[in-house]
């Protein structure tokens, strides 16, 4: 009995690290990993909260993320799955494996070197960079910013090289150790937070950073040999892919840096205002990423190859489908979780961050903050899915024009914002911007498709948003009603609160949305099903 045990659940991984995944089922798991992932990112918020507080150290700490993640961000991680991908993918379904192969690896070498000699450059740069970036700090906590960015700047090697990687496991549709490698970087950020942080201090967490960008890489590698991979120094600068894959970069390349340097703006304007203003506009930011990453970025990774496939087939009443499906089950989720979230804000602050040196001004700006983040968290989710509708044909120009646009615009507010209102402003820009930005890629897709299946994108809005009404009433009465009966000062009690307000509003929205017969539910629940039941243990889920 125990040998059978042993050999099903021995099947069970086999078939979860290696089996292809349709929409639904590669969702399902790339939400669970976002989900880890993100659960650990709480976790490492609240550690980095108790030390450090929101003050100079973290506002440190977070500035000096912006000149690695300007490097990843620009090179690789955006425009290299916008251009890979779909050339990727055009050989597979060709069946030309082997050539597909030869051009990972000519990607592979030549990334290595670009990064590893720009991250040289950027290492003697930093200085001057710092300055640029970071101009209302004073001279101890510019010194400390660049030394913790010197630091970071080994980790976009690792983290280019996994996201190559993970393009080639995308194509095939293994989305399993896709999803576990951010859990791995937040679990190698934990380490550094728990034992390093002891010895060497902030600078702990910078080393962290670079430990979970390796493991990021080290988790991929297995599968990726698994598939038929074998590494050789190789770059044939002149073949045709490794051209058109070049090409289809350079326009996504421009999309990233207007997007980077929109974050750069927000790090400076920041960085002029009280001390922890960036620590509390990332804390909020990555509390509102959460249902982003988990729906939004979950579904639009999924669906990505089966777009450009589509595109590659000549199939566009497939391409419309499977993006509408998409789009209608992100909004269906997305939705009720800002509502939820705008709702809670004060208590999920409180519980996560609350504790050790993050005092209750950082509790109070964090949840102000959170709750205006809110207000944009639908165009944060669906923005993945419309973008990557753009790569599957390979157009990356009008991304980039529009995404110029609403930088322009998201600077232009938080100028003006912060005057009034100081951190909270740069969040209020941020949302407004975001929802311009689907809107104008929404209008200019549909007018390169055509109707996108649009009243039922509608009525599922609609739907969603009339459900999210009834859960936001119920979550509020009882926040207040549980207030009555719980000691709102001591921690139990706002758990107890939040958590029961939460269970409230989940139920009244998925009673009203079973009352209204909204397809979206079935949805998820044949996932579950197909996931769960079939899937894992032999099932192809399509």
């Amino acid at each position: 009995m125990l040998l059978i045990k042993v050999a099903l659940m021995s099947r069970f991984f086999r078939k979860i690290f290696h089996q292809e995944m349709g929409i639904g089922s590669a969702t399902f798991v790339i939400a669970m990993g976002s989900l880890l992932s993100r659960l650990l990112g709480v976790v490492r918020n609240r550690l980095f909260a108790a030390e450090f507080g929101a003050g100079d150290e973290l506002d440190a700490y977070f500035a000096a993320f912006r000149v690695p993640d300007f490097l990843l961000n620009l090179l690789i991680l955006g425009a290299f799955s916008a251009a890979f991908i779909p050339v990727f993918t055009h050989l597979i379904s060709r069946k030309e494996k082997k050539r597909a192969f030869e051009i990972v690896n000519s990607v592979v070498n030549l990334v290595l070197v670009i990064l590893i000699v720009i991250s040289v450059i950027f290492f003697f740069l930093a200085p001057i960079l710092m300055t640029l970036i970071t101009p209302g700090f004073s001279e101890d906590k510019m010194r400390l910013t660049v030394l913790l960015t010197r630091i970071m700047l080994f980790s976009p090697i690792f983290l280019g090289l996994s996201t190559i990687f993970g393009g080639v496991l995308n194509s095939f549709r293994k989305f399993f150790t896709y999803a576990l490698a951010p859990v791995m970087y937040n679990i190698g950020i934990i380490f550094g937070a728990l034992f390093l942080v002891p010895l060497w201090g902030i600078y702990g967490l910078a080393v962290g950073v670079v430990v979970g960008a390796l493991l990021h890489l080290l988790v991929q590698l297995p599968v990726v040999f698994g598939i038929g991979y074998r590494f050789c120094f190789f770059i044939n600068l002149k073949d045709y892919y490794l051209i058109k894959i070049g090409k289809l970069m350079i326009p996504r390349a421009l999309g990233l840096a207007v997007s980077q340097i929109n974050l750069v703006v927000i790090t400076i304007i920041a960085s002029t205002l009280m001390s922890g203003s960036i620590a509390v506009f990332n804390f909020a930011n990555d509390l509102q990423s959460l249902p982003v990453s988990i729906f939004g970025v979950a579904f639009a990774t999924a669906v990505f190859p089966v777009l450009a496939a589509s595109v590659s087939l000549n199939k566009a009443k497939k391409f419309v489908r499977s993006f509408s499906y998409t789009f209608r089950q992100i909004v269906f989720l997305i939705v009720p979780a800002s509502v939820g979230l705008f709702l809670l804000r004060a208590q999920i602050v409180r519980i996560i961050l609350g504790t050790g040196k993050f005092d209750w001004e950082d509790t109070y700006y964090t949840a102000v903050t959170l709750g205006l983040f809110c207000l944009g968290m639908i165009g944060q989710a669906l923005l993945p899915l419309v973008t990557r509708a753009f790569f599957a044909l390979h157009d990356t120009k009008t991304p980039v024009l529009i995404s110029i646009i609403t930088v322009a615009i998201n600077v232009g507010l938080s100028l003006l914002f912060v005057r009034v209102s100081g951190v909270v402003g740069l969040a209020l820009a941020f949302s407004l911007s975001s929802l311009i930005n689907l809107s104008l890629l929404y209008l200019f897709l549909r007018r390169r498709i055509g109707n996108l299946n649009d009243k039922a994108n509608l009525i599922t809005f609609l739907k969603s948003l009339a459900n999210s009404v009834v859960m936001g009433l119920s979550i509020y009465g009882t926040l207040h009603l549980v207030s009555l009966v719980v000691n709102m000062q001591k921690v139990w009690g706002v758990v107890v609160q939040g958590s029961t307000a939460l269970i409230v509003g989940t139920i009244a929205y998925l009673v009203i949305a079973w009352i209204w017969e909204c397809e979206e539910i079935d949805a998820v629940r044949r996932v579950m099903r197909r996931f769960l039941g079939i899937s894992a243990l032999g099932g192809n889920s399509r």
